[in-house]
């Protein structure tokens, strides 16, 4: 009780609580994005209770690896190396290196299966064919493109939670602000979820956009898995303002089309 007394009143402590919940939210867009492509696919009934169903399920997980903090930075130290590093960046640092923890690991498997994940997505929407995708509309049964959906959102909550909570650990060494911080995000994610889902549904080219993204995530996961430092802000950045230029797009068709039903 008098360690939470003594955070509520330290200024760093919320300074440090206010800084992890944006970084907390920003890892979660991407999160985010995958759920919602992924409920799209469903059928309309069924898009809501998947969407909560992810996201609550990314807050378990998220919770659960924080009371197991000491396992979660145990994932960083390395488990097999084979002796390859990159040249040396502008820091001195190699610009990849394949000392893999299992951490890495996981990262690498979750960046490679956003790319399949993305790849068929987009192929799927440039052929026009029926998919034979788990999750697709046309099929009749769809108990089994419910259960897929929840399946892939399981896999890549496990990749998420991990960085999510491995950031929150080297950001602050306060539990309690972790939890807080944690808890805050996955709200955001949970109002803003059908909002994005909505928006991305009614707006085909975002789906595009947004599949863009998740490979663009994907490559990032790997490339991380292989120890090359991306920042975050540049990524975060190209995808703000891609985003803001596909707004600009649907205004700019949408003032088309309103002029042209005036006619």
């Amino acid at each position: 009780m008098d360690n939470i007394t003594a955070l509520l009143t330290d200024p760093a402590a919320w300074a440090a609580l206010v800084t992890l919940i944006v970084m907390e939210v920003v890892l979660g867009i991407d999160n985010l994005i995958f759920i919602s492509i992924l409920s799209n696919k469903l059928p309309e009934a069924q898009r809501q209770k998947v969407r909560r169903i992810g996201i609550g399920l990314a807050l378990v997980m998220r919770l659960l690896l924080l009371t197991a903090i000491a396992w979660i930075v145990a994932l960083t130290a390395p488990v097999f190396d084979l002796g390859i590093t990159g040249p040396p960046g502008a820091h001195g640092e190699p610009s990849f290196e394949t000392q893999f923890s299992w951490r890495d690991l996981i990262l690498i498997a979750g960046g490679l299966f956003l790319m399949w994940k993305a790849t068929k997505e987009i192929h799927g929407t440039l052929d026009g064919h029926e998919s034979d995708d788990l999750l697709d509309k046309t099929k009749s049964t769809i108990e089994i493109g419910f259960a897929a959906a929840i399946v892939q959102i399981i896999l890549l909550d496990i990749v998420f939670s991990i960085d999510s909570i491995l950031t929150a650990v080297g950001m602050t060494e306060h539990v309690e602000i972790m939890y807080v911080a944690v808890v805050v995000a996955v709200s955001v994610m949970l109002i803003a979820a059908d909002p994005l889902a909505n928006f991305i549904n009614r707006n085909p080219t975002v789906v595009m956009l947004a599949l863009g993204f998740l490979l663009m995530i994907g490559m990032v996961l790997i490339a991380e898995g292989f120890g090359a430092h991306i920042p975050k802000g540049y990524i975060y950045t190209a995808m703000a303002f891609s985003a803001g230029v596909e707004l600009l797009n649907i205004f700019a068709r949408r003032r088309r089309e309103r002029a042209k039903g005036g006619h």
